[in-house]
């Protein structure tokens, strides 16, 4: 995990603007909180596991939510506690807490009424990490709270590769990738630069399967891109027209749960209750 740590410590300015880099990346925040906002209770303490530089936190905060932040990354809580402060809801947010999610016995068995994991389990290559912290995600959750569970979708990084990085597909390192979603840290020998740090790949069915293995129902499953997928140029383009625009989103949040789309986004969101 240390590969992971030191990568967010070193993109961490980068991490809060991420979903408002443009109108593309707009997307999964705006279908992450579709889901939200539909399944949080009306109020209540929510664990943001994995919350990074803080972007949902803030918002649940200015929401009403009482918040605990949670990541590995030092960097990127240095940068939420600045954003906290100066969206004026240090009130709502009581803890900022670096850590892992395969260990959370710093909190009681049903202490939250919610929790969000958006993003770190698409870097635990082992499965026994992703079972214990799936355990631990689970043990936390009050009966009846609701989970969000984001991950990278293991299609929509075939996807990538073909329209980027096809060098990939015959790379011997990355062999692995395609045999069983896993990416592992290596030096890029074709830009000579680090890479993405370790990573897992999911398919929708086995990121559903590990939580109902723990006693969760699932929901609803929705990919956060949707249509827009990898049509980033399309996308951007038509934000400038803000009727269309309009209309592009409502369409985005009505077809993201039809799962014929649902493994082909980048990313995708699972829902599920304890």
């Amino acid at each position: 995990m240390s590969i992971v740590k030191r990568f967010y410590d070193d993109i961490a300015e980068r991490e809060w603007k991420r979903l408002t880099h443009d109108a593309y990346h707009r997307l999964e925040f705006i279908v992450t909180m579709h889901f939200l906002e539909r399944y949080l209770p009306p109020s209540g303490l929510v664990l943001d596991a994995g919350g990074g530089p803080g972007r949902y936190t803030i918002e649940l905060a200015k929401k009403g939510y009482d918040v605990v932040l949670f990541d590995l990354s030092p960097k990127c809580l240095d940068v939420a506690t600045r954003k906290i402060a100066r969206a004026h809801v240090s009130d709502r947010v009581g803890r900022v807490i670096e850590g892992t999610i395969i260990d959370l016995t710093m909190f009681r068995d049903e202490e939250f009424d919610a929790v969000l994991c958006l993003g770190p389990f698409s870097h635990l290559i082992e499965n026994r990490d992703r079972e214990k912290a799936a355990s631990e995600i689970v043990r936390v959750a009050k009966k009846g709270a609701p989970l969000f569970i984001g991950v990278i979708g293991l299609y929509g990084v075939f996807r990538e590769v073909l329209q980027r990085l096809q060098y990939e597909l015959t790379e011997p390192s990355h062999e692995e990738l395609f045999t069983s979603g896993v990416h592992r840290w290596h030096i890029d020998r074709h830009k000579g630069v680090r890479g993405f740090p370790d990573a897992l790949f999911w398919h929708p069915r086995d990121l559903r399967e590990l939580f109902e293995r723990n006693g969760v129902k699932t929901l609803e499953m929705a990919t956060c891109e949707g249509l827009s997928c990898h049509l980033q140029g399309p996308t951007n383009r038509l934000y400038r027209d803000k009727e269309k625009w309009a209309k592009w989103v409502d369409l985005i949040l009505e077809t993201c749960t039809d799962p014929i789309l649902l493994g082909m986004g980048e990313h995708f969101l699972y829902v599920g209750r304890k």
